[in-house]
C-alpha cells in the first residue's frame, strides 16, 4: 500500500483530518498542525461524539501485554540477540495508522500500538525506525528492519520476497455527510445517479467504474464522478453538496469522522475488489524464521483482547480479523 502525504493548517469541522493515507493507491488526508488540540472524539466506523478521546500527544500510555515465553523462544537468534524488535514505518505519516504526535517526533497510531504489543509478547524492546515507503521493502529485504507494520497489503508478487502475518482487512469506505439521506451503499444500484468523488488511478476508482458500467447496462442512471486532487477538497465538496458521497480508504474516513463527527460511513468494500478480501500484514524477510512467532504473537493479542482495544482506540474496529494467518492468498500478480 502506497501512501501520499500532505501537511495542512488546522481547519474547521469536517476538515479536521491528518496527513495522507493510501490503500493500494489512495487519496490524500489532511492533518491537524502540530501543537493544535490534542484530543478528538473516538470513532468506530460510525458518527463520533461519544466515547474516549484520541490522544495525539507523545505520551501515548500505550496498551501493553505480557511476554509469552513459548513464543519468544521461537524468535530467531539473529533477531533476539540484541533484545530489540526493529520495526520499520513510513515516517511521513498516515493517520490513524502511523503519524507524528504533536511533538512532530514521536510516532503514534494503530500500527505502532500493534507493533508494541507484538514486541511485548516476543519479550523484545520495541525499536521503531522510519524511512520512505519504497525503502521499507529494501530495508526489510536487507534485514535492516526485522519487520514492517505499515499498512502493507499481501500480494502474490510480494510473497516471492517477503513473509506476511496478517492483522487487519484492507477496507474501503463510503463517506456521506451526517445529514445525508443516503442510508446504505452496498451494491451498484445504490449509487445510480449520485455525484461521487473518488481518487484517480486507485483501486476504488476501478470498482466505482465497474459499478457504473453495471448500472448503465441495467438501464439505471449513470454516476457523475468528480475528481479532486486533495482529500480536503473532497470534504469541502461533501459539505457544500457538490458531492453526495466519497469512496476511499476506510482508515482515513474513520479518522475524519473521529475528529469531526460531521459525516458517516454508509458502506464498506474490500480494497482488493469484489472477488478477494484484501489483507494487511506484518512483513518480514522471506524464510528468516520470524513470521511464525509474529503470527503467534498477533493471535495472542487477538485472543487476550488487546488487539481489539487498539483498533477501537483508533476507530478501526471494523477492520478487525478473527485470526492472524501466514501468507494467505494475496492480490493477484500484475499482467505482464
Amino acid at each position: 500500500m502506497r501512501a501520499v502525504y500532505a501537511r495542512a493548517l488546522a481547519v474547521p469541522a469536517l476538515l479536521l483530518l491528518p496527513l495522507a493515507v493510501a490503500a493500494c493507491g489512495a487519496d490524500p488526508v489532511l492533518a491537524p498542525k502540530a501543537g493544535t488540540a490534542g484530543t478528538a472524539p473516538a470513532a468506530t466506523g460510525s458518527p463520533a461524539g461519544t466515547g474516549p478521546s484520541i490522544n495525539l500527544g507523545p505520551d501515548q500510555k500505550r496498551l501493553r501485554t505480557e511476554k509469552v515465553a513459548a513464543i519468544a523462544a521461537q524468535v530467531p537468534a539473529a533477531v533476539a540477540e540484541d533484545g530489540r524488535l526493529t520495526v520499520g514505518f513510513n515516517g511521513e505519516g498516515a493517520p490513524p495508522l502511523v503519524f507524528p504526535a504533536t511533538d512532530d517526533t514521536t510516532l503514534i497510531g494503530a500500527e505502532t500500538d500493534l507493533a508494541q504489543l507484538v514486541a511485548d509478547v516476543l519479550g523484545l524492546e520495541f525499536a521503531p525506525q522510519t524511512t520512505s515507503w519504497e525503502n521499507l521493502f529494501l530495508a526489510t529485504k536487507s534485514s535492516k528492519y526485522e519487520v514492517v507494520f505499515n499498512n502493507v497489503t499481501v500480494t502474490e508478487e510480494r510473497k516471492d520476497t517477503y513473509d506476511f502475518a496478517t492483522y487487519r482487512i484492507d477496507q474501503l469506505g463510503w463517506q456521506v455527510t451526517a445529514s445525508s439521506p443516503i442510508k446504505e451503499i452496498a451494491k451498484p444500484a445504490d449509487i445510480a445517479g449520485l455525484r461521487v468523488s473518488v481518487g484517480s488511478g486507485t483501486n476504488q476508482e476501478k470498482i466505482l467504474l465497474d459499478w457504473d458500467k453495471q448500472n448503465r447496462a441495467a438501464g439505471l442512471k449513470p454516476v457523475e464522478i468528480l475528481y479532486y486532487q486533495k482529500y480536503g477538497d473532497v470534504l469541502l465538496a461533501l459539505k457544500s453538496g457538490r458531492v453526495q458521497a466519497y469512496f476511499g480508504p476506510n482508515p482515513a474516513i474513520a479518522y475524519n469522522i473521529a475528529v469531526s463527527g460531521d459525516s458517516r460511513i454508509v458502506g464498506t468494500a474490500s480494497g482488493a475488489g469484489p472477488s478477494l478480501q484484501g489483507l494487511i500484514a506484518a512483513m518480514t524477510k522471506k524464510d528468516n524464521g520470524l513470521v511464525k512467532p509474529l503470527n503467534e504473537a498477533l493471535n495472542t493479542v487477538i485472543q487476550n483482547g488487546r488487539y481489539r482495544e487498539v483498533l477501537d482506540r483508533w476507530g478501526l474496529g471494523n477492520e478487525a480479523i478473527p485470526k492472524s494467518e501466514i501468507n494467505p492468498p494475496g492480490l493477484p500478480r500484475q499482467a505482464e
